[in-house]
């Protein structure tokens, strides 16, 4: 496979940006190759600047639930630009938006719109500050929730990939307000709450986790951290900005049937364009400027084009029938012919999937959390992706990021991939 383009590229870029890339996973450190410059996408079809082809399984990382270039998506975002892009001001398309995220989950009472997943989550943290009185919160290891300075504490996702300790320029004083629990481990948690009585005001975490890899939270471990928040007066804060829409139309709240405090939104609610968002229980958002005293702000916030683009996309989503079952069968398909494929091979490696999210580790221990994901061989993990792209398909370039399966994906992308799998799995043990 001829990438010399890419190469060229990204050898250029080397200049100008920070390690060449504007987000550090994409950089390809840890597969140990050059990284792909994506010149179009189609489906679930990406094409990068060598004329090379791949069955995409990154999808913008997550947003692209309905594949890439979606004509109806790309009409609307057409119909709007020509009205223009950016007005500094209210626009209707917010207001629809808003009504159909509420429709979707009902947790969500109020939303305010923002930009990213990381504003949605750094807002959401100072929202609960300000609500409770309180200033620690506590995350968990391996859960990811952008990079606001409180979360880039033992924090998943690129900092894993990169090998990289807690980020320089995070300060004691803001870590010292940050508490790690173990994920799937409500003793940890309760030991923390003991430890520092009175001082919480919020617990932050993936329902499903997606930034260890694909992994999901115990039932029963998601409602006890629900009853001791409630019995604490803790806020209970959800973070779908990867799972929401995702995973069921009310994301993965709807799944375990566990109500949080507030939840905050990003990917597929923008259909591919930056945006996010957070939400929740009525007498908590109100206290948001300009209703109440907690100040946040955005000058692209709620965006004509993005809120264009996420309403169109959830509502393709609420009229196609069966959207989530037709979604479950393929990811399952897949799912399962890789497992055979491992099988056939007698490799134990372990496969975690919930919904149209899943990863592929490289280990024979069951992974339940960060720890456990980190004992994945990440070596082999490189050559199985490098082998992956040689055959045409895309995988997130990490041990520790998932992967997203498409409406788009077809049954001939999903056995193509199974194929590549069973040869990528069987020339590894020669």
């Amino acid at each position: 496979m001829d990438t010399s383009k890419s190469s060229k590229l990204f050898a250029e870029a080397q200049k100008h940006l920070p390690g060449g890339v504007n987000s550090p996973v994409r950089a390809f450190k840890s597969v140990g190759r050059d990284p792909l410059y994506i010149k179009r996408a189609k489906g679930a079809h990406i094409f990068d600047v060598d004329g090379n082809e791949f069955v995409d399984y990154i999808g913008s990382w997550g947003p692209m639930i309905l594949g890439h270039a979606h004509e109806r998506v790309v009409e609307a975002i057409r119909e709007t630009a020509i009205h223009g892009t950016s007005f500094g001001a209210s626009c209707e398309k917010e207001i629809d938006l808003a009504k159909l995220i509420k429709k979707f989950v009902p947790s969500v009472e109020i939303v305010r719109m923002v930009n990213s997943g990381t504003e949605a989550t750094m807002s959401a943290m100072r929202l609960a500050r300000g609500f409770t009185g309180k200033n620690k919160i506590i995350k968990f290891e391996g859960c990811y929730h952008g990079h606001g300075d409180s979360f880039l504490i033992k924090a998943g996702s690129g900092v894993a990939t990169l090998g990289l300790p807690d980020s320089p320029g995070v300060t004691q004083s803001t870590a010292n307000d940050t508490l790690n629990a173990r994920y799937n481990d409500i003793e940890s948690v309760c030991r923390l709450i003991r430890q520092n009585i009175g001082e919480i005001a919020a617990v932050f975490i993936e329902p499903v986790g997606g930034n260890m890899g694909c992994v999901a939270a115990d039932k029963e471990f998601l409602q006890k951290l629900r009853d001791i928040c409630t019995s604490e007066k803790i806020l209970l804060v959800f973070d779908e900005v990867m799972t929401g829409f995702r995973l069921a139309k009310g994301g993965a709240q709807e799944i375990y049937s566990i109500t949080p405090d507030l939840t905050t939104f990003g990917k597929i609610i923008g259909g591919g364009l930056p945006v996010g968002a957070y939400g929740g229980r009525g007498d908590i958002m109100r206290m948001i400027a300009p209703s109440g005293a907690v100040y946040q702000a955005g000058t692209l916030s709620g965006n004509p084009l993005a809120m264009t683009a996420g309403f169109e996309t959830l509502s393709i989503i609420e009229e196609t029938p069966n959207f989530y079952a037709r979604l479950e069968e393929k990811s399952a398909y897949l799912a399962d012919g890789i497992s055979d494929a491992a099988r056939k091979l007698n490799l134990n490696y372990n496969l975690n999937r919930v919904g149209s999210m899943l990863t592929l580790f490289f280990t024979d221990q069951s992974v339940v959390d960060f720890d456990t994901a980190k004992l994945s061989d990440t070596k082999k993990f490189a050559d199985y992706f490098n082998q992956m792209l040689e055959s045409g398909i895309y995988l997130p370039p990490s041990q520790f990021e998932a992967w997203f399966v498409s409406i788009a994906h077809t049954k001939s992308d999903l056995d193509k991939t199974i194929n590549a799998t069973y040869e990528a799995l069987q020339s590894s043990l020669s």
